[in-house]
């Protein structure tokens, strides 16, 4: 096999391959003695076959199997004799002439091919142990606490029926019929609704509209729907609801006891409130690793200039990408809308792919080093996670990962890119800064490491009478 570098630009290479005729004829005539053993013809005796019938009958066959093979083979033996490590699977051509492929596959033509690919660069990992960051901690005070607890608790809180009219904080049972220029519309109507006037459950204006009524009120409520609304058909409008209120109640008196602790399955109170101050530390300890990762990227990205694969790069664009516009697409804008140009925000999105490959091959490179691993057990908790996001679709998410190739690679990347960084957290100069939850949540942009959005943040999408439950999400 001779193999000839035609091309060297920067990270670009390109290979071209000749295998001699005579090299593949004798792997063939190989292949075709120990079919001989195997074979059974009609008319030969097991293991009689002539070696030339065989050919004639299955020879083509036979070398076109080969030829899949060395494609298929001969890539990763040849990067490994030259020491590389291509960046994408090699683009792989060979000649499209019907009487070339023909000769190739009687043995009387050499088989050669073109590789195509991008080298990853050869680059120095900067000393981490000279980065320093801060790393931003609250402390969870216990009127913060106190306060979630509290709305922990509103679930639970008891409703006595009262006579009268309804205030603020009451729950009001009603029916309800929507209708925009006098015709009733999908998802518009319900019957005995249970809304706690307040709790901004529904579009705006709803619920200040029942404050005054009483018991066997019909009433006719009138609202607009928002101009960012998710249904099109509804943005903007102007509709009525039909309203009938069948009963009402005020909230009783809300104290945190055991009893209220065991209605959530706790043991005590005081259990409710360890475990809900655990999940205030939780949230803010995210907030804080994100800006923790953030300086750790900022300062490895100051660190690292080299040129990066451009297929790389170009596959990282076209995945944001395609998010950004499915966002504008969804809420119904466009650049304009959030003060940019589309060739403006191209040109922002590209630079985030290029900082993105880099940096990804800087942790990647990192990782190797300290020889972080990704076990089995971590991938499937992964996956785990992946697929809850799906109710109903468990059995098509799992044969997903099983089928696409990557998709596994998917879950590994993300999961090695935080132990990577977990490690390079243990060999960083860290500071630790106790400051409010307001500070920590100021100019917070770790976002943007793994969700890009316009410069302008796009409404929260709602429903056609009632908001998301937060528990849903």
């Amino acid at each position: 096999m001779q193999v000839t570098e035609t091309l060297a630009e920067g990270l670009k290479r390109e290979l071209k391959v000749i295998v001699p005729a005579k090299d593949m004829e004798a792997q063939l005539n190989e292949k075709l003695a120990d079919a001989k053993g195997k074979m059974q013809i009609k008319g030969f005796r097991p293991g009689k076959v002539p070696i030339s019938h065989i050919k004639k009958v299955y020879g083509r066959s036979m070398m076109a199997q080969m030829v899949n093979e060395m494609i298929q083979e001969k890539p990763t033996s040849i990067l490994s004799d030259r020491g590389e490590k291509a960046a994408t699977q090699p683009e792989i051509s060979m000649t499209e002439d019907e009487k070339e492929a023909e000769s190739i596959l009687k043995c009387e033509a050499d088989f050669e091919f073109k590789m195509a690919y991008e080298v990853i660069p050869e680059f120095e990992v900067a000393d981490p142990s000279s980065f320093k960051v801060v790393r931003e901690v609250v402390e969870v005070s216990d009127e913060e606490v106190e306060e979630q607890v509290l709305r922990v608790a509103e679930n639970s809180r008891s409703y006595e029926p009262k006579t009268g009219k309804a205030a603020d904080g009451d729950k009001v049972t009603i029916d309800y019929l929507g209708k925009v220029d006098g015709e009733a519309f999908d998802g518009g109507a319900d019957q005995d609704a249970e809304l706690v006037i307040g709790s901004n459950r529904f579009i705006p204006g709803f619920e200040e509209q029942l404050v005054g009524v009483k018991v066997g009120d019909e009433k006719v409520i009138t609202v607009s729907f928002p101009a960012d609304y998710q249904a099109a058909h509804l943005a903007g409008k102007e509709a009525t609801f039909d309203i009938k209120v069948k009963a009402i109640a005020a909230p009783g008196a809300l104290e945190i006891n055991d009893e209220v602790a065991k209605s959530l399955g706790l043991d005590s109170a005081e259990k409710l409130r360890e475990i809900v101050k655990s999940q205030i530390e939780s949230q803010y300890g995210q907030m804080t690793r994100q800006k923790v990762k953030r300086q750790i990227l900022d300062q490895l990205d100051s660190a690292h200039k080299f040129e990066s694969p451009s297929k790389l790069i170009d596959a990282e664009f076209e995945n944001i990408w395609r998010q950004i516009n499915q966002e504008l697409a969804d809420n119904g804008k466009t650049f304009d809308d959030e003060g940019t140009t589309e060739e403006a925000a191209r040109e922002e999105y590209l630079k985030l792919a290029e900082r993105r490959v880099r940096l990804g091959l800087v942790l990647s490179k990192i990782g190797e080093s300290a020889e972080i691993q990704v076990s089995d057990e971590e991938l499937q908790r992964s996956l785990f996670e992946q697929v809850r996001k799906f109710p109903g679709q468990e059995q098509e998410i799992y044969e997903y990962f099983q089928k696409t190739p990557g998709a596994v690679a998917s879950l590994r990347a993300p999961i090695f890119e935080e132990k990577t960084i977990d490690h390079l957290m243990t060999v960083i100069d860290v500071t630790d800064k106790t400051v409010t939850k307001e500070e920590l949540m100021a100019d917070d942009e770790a976002e943007a490491e793994t969700k890009p959005a316009p410069k302008k943040k796009a409404p929260a999408k709602k429903k056609a009478a009632k908001k998301d439950d937060a528990a849903a999400e």
